[in-house]
């Protein structure tokens, strides 16, 4: 089983390019790096913080989503796989790559929570989980993608 779960901040906006998909249709490509704190001993003394920088690509939908509401200090949780591949570089060096391909990525807090210790402010069209009594809002528009009514 490949299924990874992580929660962390975007360390900048997420890089968006559209390429030809299936059937002609340009499909979003968003690249982002997460930064997720690494729990550490309790009775070691070390109060030092660190974190593990991972590599997420988006796909289609989920790389649109990204490219319209995320942005560097956005709380975000995941669910993806792990890739890994590798390429040649100029230099003729092998480069592997490691990267979460983003099935699912949800916002981790409401709106106001992160804004005064980060210094992170929303987009103004991102929905926010504080609104429509915890629910995140339906834009308009999209009745007809929904998958419920």
């Amino acid at each position: 089983m490949n299924k990874v779960i992580l929660m962390g901040r975007l360390t900048r906006d997420p890089e968006v390019r559209y390429s030809q998909g299936q059937n002609g249709e340009q499909m979003a490509i968003a690249r982002y790096s997460l930064a997720v704190d690494r729990r550490r001993a309790r009775n070691t003394g070390d109060d030092q913080q660190s974190a593990d920088f991972i590599n997420c690509v988006a796909f289609g939908r989920q790389g649109e989503f990204a490219e319209k509401y995320l942005k560097k200090g956005t709380k975000i949780a995941v669910t993806g796989r792990i890739q890994t591949g590798s390429y040649t570089n100029k230099d003729g060096q092998k480069v592997y790559t490691t990267d979460v391909v983003i099935e699912e990525q949800e916002f981790a807090e409401s709106k106001g929570s992160g804004e005064g210790s980060t210094g992170y402010t929303p987009r103004e069209s991102a929905p926010s989980a504080a609104d429509a009594g915890g629910f995140m809002p339906i834009p308009d528009g999209i009745e007809g993608d929904l998958p419920f009514k």
